[in-house]
């Protein structure tokens, strides 16, 4: 398997997994509302990035940057190191140890679907 069909893979997944946390957590009605609409575009950008034959591939590492920059802030609020009033968006339930990990595995993969899809330069004489 190449690295476009890995990473397209990995953001499909991610994009899965995140929506049915939507579905299933309900924190707040209007925070559901912005999670799903943030995925749908998502999920229409890669669509759109497997039917050009994987051209564009940092329109979908941008988004997953900002999965990742989301969940890593996520990360950062459950941990302490820092308050965004965010808290209700990012906890799961009322599992702590289960948001925590949740907003780990999906930072982690976020950045490794980015890692997959962006286009690398070669140096000079390699």
């Amino acid at each position: 398997m190449d690295k476009i069909r890995l990473g397209t893979f990995v953001v499909v997944a991610v994009l899965v997994v995140q929506t049915v946390a939507s579905l299933v957590w309900r924190a707040d009605a209007t925070l559901t509302g912005i999670a799903l609409a943030f995925n749908a575009v998502a999920a229409v950008s890669t669509a759109l990035f497997v039917k050009r034959g994987g051209r564009a591939a940092w329109v979908v590492g941008g988004w997953c940057a900002g999965f990742f920059g989301w969940h890593v802030v996520g990360l950062g609020e459950l941990a302490g190191w820092w308050t965004t009033g965010l808290d209700a968006a990012f906890l799961l339930g009322s599992s702590y140890q289960l948001s925590v990990v949740y907003q780990a595995v999906l930072a982690t993969a976020c950045g490794f679907a980015v890692h997959l899809l962006l286009p690398r330069r070669s140096a000079p004489g390699v």
